[in-house]
């Protein structure tokens, strides 16, 4: 039987008109907050001048936080974890067949966000975890002949990472490259014949299977994008001006957009641009399950720079399938374009949500200074088309509020995925306490970094090969294996993948 969504109200409290309002002023939902219909035309200039000067303090002003519900001393953090030690990581799957739209953006995740609904908690860690794949695929082996690709071929890649529990099948792999200066993400391998000079593996195309196609209601087309980790590298290589989409007066920044449209003939991975490909297999599969008479929706997600290619990717799919129902889930994204391309995707009905984190750089860029805060000062300055926007409902998180989590300033942990899930699944709103019913596995969050505390013995950045990818021969020598034929990247098997 199909589960009712309703409203979680820790207080049980009936939603009255009055709570209603409340809790929508909570919610940070930006394309109402930033007023994309607002028709108020102010008449008295004196009243919208005092209107922008108390804007303008109130940028400086530190709101309400967490400082109330921020003692550890109600918690044992290492008893906490080892009670957890023999549950599962996860609850029980719901059937969300008749609302997953709600659960999808909808109504803008209005009401359900603070506090997070555990349907939406559910679904948001389903797509992070989507999200953290592309990491944990990914071969950063510098020394590795096949650094920049993918470690498994596209039939293992949810096996080997333990995400055939979410009943999706991997479709095809996608591959990008750029034509402008490349940062670190992109860096080669030092060994001189590699699989590929000029492209890296950016991430996957999957799509539900039958069983899970029927417990969320419809055929789930999801696009997973890779980003980078270090927030140093934001600063450094994602500065560039906004660039014209090529419709309407919507602009993006510059660097994403070679990233997402860069195509070069002489290429094995990227004669058709990372567009091209992610494009045609959603096509591809599009048709094939309408044919068939079934629902389709597309969820695209992505953490850092995937999270700014995944707006990308829905705008895109906006303008080809004008009736598909399309969300994003991002998280750390950055800004991506301008007020005007903020407007199309909300216009084209794209329903985004940013998962964010207090504490982490990345949000606020490009444009630390200049962005959507400018909007709050219309008055005097206009309508700002040269800005950066954030796109879509908001749902901060606040590092503190994990008892799990060190203090202090770790600018690099505080922005990798599996910190933003941990987070995810212990937020209940934006009032209260950890969840002492969190199901995820708190050593997931060392798994590149060091961000719990010492008392939980977990060891920083325990995630890697074993013996760094050397294995002992016949002859007790150390050696790099060779990878299995199936798992070497193939731009062939690529252009001709299909379920």
């Amino acid at each position: 039987m199909a589960a009712t969504l309703k409203p979680v109200n820790h207080r049980h409290q009936p939603l009255s008109a009055a709570n209603h309002n409340h809790s929508r002023r909570r919610v940070t939902a930006s394309f109402n907050e930033l007023a994309i219909n607002d028709g108020d035309k102010r008449s008295n200039k004196s009243t919208s001048l005092a209107k922008s000067i108390s804007n303008l303090l109130n940028l400086y002003i530190e709101k309400p936080s967490l400082k109330n519900f921020l003692h550890r001393h109600d918690w044992d953090v290492v008893a906490q974890a080892e009670a957890k030690l023999e549950l599962p990581t996860m609850s029980p799957k719901e059937d969300i067949s008749s609302i997953w739209r709600d659960i999808h953006g909808g109504s803008d995740w209005e009401n359900l966000l603070d506090p997070l609904h555990p349907f939406v908690r559910r679904e948001i860690i389903k797509y992070g975890e989507f999200s953290q794949a592309t990491y944990d695929a990914f071969d950063f082996d510098s020394f590795s002949e096949y650094c920049g690709s993918c470690l498994f071929n596209r039939r293992k890649l949810f096996e080997k990472l333990g995400l055939t529990k979410h009943g999706y099948d991997v479709s095809k792999y996608i591959y990008a490259m750029s034509h402008y200066e490349i940062p670190r993400w992109l860096e080669k391998s030092y060994v001189t014949d590699t699989w590929s000079k000029d492209s890296n593996w950016m991430g996957y195309v999957a799509v539900s299977d039958d069983l899970e196609s029927k417990r969320i209601g419809r055929r789930d087309i999801v696009v997973a994008w890779r980003g980078t980790v270090l927030p140093s590298e934001w600063y450094e290589d994602m500065q560039r001006d906004l660039e014209p989409l090529g419709h309407g007066e919507a602009k993006v920044e510059r660097g994403f957009l070679s990233i997402y449209k860069s195509k070069r003939m002489s290429t094995r991975y990227n004669k058709t641009s990372a567009s091209e490909q992610v494009m045609e297999e959603v096509k591809r599969l599009t048709k094939l399950y309408k044919s068939k008479g079934e629902q389709v929706s597309l969820t695209i997600t992505g953490h850092s720079l995937g999270g700014a290619l995944a707006l990308l990717n829905a705008y895109d799919a906006s303008m080809t399938f004008p009736t598909l129902s399309i969300s994003v889930i991002s998280f750390g994204a950055p800004r991506v374009g301008n007020i005007a391309f903020r407007d199309e995707l909300h216009h084209r009905g794209v329903k985004t949500l940013r998962v964010t984190i207090k504490q982490d750089l990345v949000p606020r860029m490009p444009g630390i200074v200049f962005n959507e805060t400018l909007q709050k000062f219309d008055d005097l300055t206009g309508t700002l088309e040269w800005v950066y926007h954030h796109v879509g409902a908001e749902l901060k998180l606040d590092a503190r509020a994990s008892p799990f989590l060190k203090r202090g300033s770790n600018f690099i942990g505080v922005h990798h995925p599996e910190t933003y899930l941990h987070l995810v699944d212990g937020y209940v709103s934006s009032s209260s306490t950890f969840r002492s019913d969190a199901k995820r596995d708190v050593a997931l969050v060392n798994k590149y970094c060091d961000m719990l505390v010492n008392e939980l013995r977990i060891p920083p950045y325990w995630y890697q090969l074993s013996n760094k990818g050397l294995v002992s021969n016949e002859f007790g020598r150390w050696i790099r294996p060779k990878r299995e034929p199936e798992d070497v990247p193939s731009p062939f098997e690529e252009e001709n993948s299909a379920l």
